[in-house]
């Protein structure tokens, strides 16, 4: 009798340790399916989901204007004959024949203007040595603000022209340096014992 129940507890014992590995073994194989079907997944998305590594660029400001530099007003030089006048009445005609904005070699900066003029002599007789122009007391005066402006230095200018030095109709060219700011641009100008000239353009 103990020999029969031995042999049936052993058989147990099998049958039991064969559906426990039976068991195991679906689990394992279903745990590898599902496994397999994540994987397939995950590297569908992957494919059809690509992760750009480009950093996208911001659209660039617009481009600033370019900085025009102002063309300088460039003022056409005189004309003869436009700039004539009488001095000592109408003993000598004294004729502009520039205004030039230059540059002070002392100190660089363009705040000279070099007036030219020409002086002529008409009278034949009652010319006296007191007919004197003094050119370095020329001043000139702004026409918009009537600011005026006096002559740098009497070694700036070509000094006194004299009437009786000279032949009738014979003439001497002179000039003056005077102290004029940048910018200013048309001088009323005053030679000493003649007409004033008025708006005279200066040149650079």
């Amino acid at each position: 009798m103990s020999t029969f129940l031995s042999g049936v507890s052993v058989f147990l014992s099998t049958v039991a340790l064969i559906c426990g590995g039976y068991a195991a073994y679906e689990v394992v194989t279903l745990r590898q399916t599902l496994n397999n079907t994540v994987n397939t997944n995950t590297g569908a998305n992957t494919a059809t989901t690509p992760i750009s590594s480009e950093k996208s660029i911001p659209p660039e400001p617009n481009a600033s204007p370019e900085k025009t530099t102002p063309t300088p007003t460039t003022t056409p030089a005189l004309q003869p004959g436009q700039f004539v006048q009488t001095a000592f009445g109408n003993k000598a005609k004294v004729e502009l024949l520039s205004a030039k904005r230059i540059k002070d070699p002392e100190t660089a900066n363009r705040d000279v203007v070099n007036v030219q003029m020409r002086i002529r002599r008409q009278a034949t007789d009652g010319v006296g040595d007191g007919d004197t122009i003094a050119i370095a007391n020329t001043t000139a005066r702004n026409p918009d603000t009537s600011e005026t402006y006096k002559g740098i230095s009497a070694n700036r200018s070509t000094g006194n022209v004299s009437l009786s030095q000279l032949r009738p109709n014979a003439s001497a060219d002179a000039y003056v340096w005077i102290r004029v700011p940048d910018g200013v641009n048309t001088l009323d100008i005053f030679v000493p014992d003649t007409g004033a000239f008025k708006n005279v353009p200066i040149s650079n």
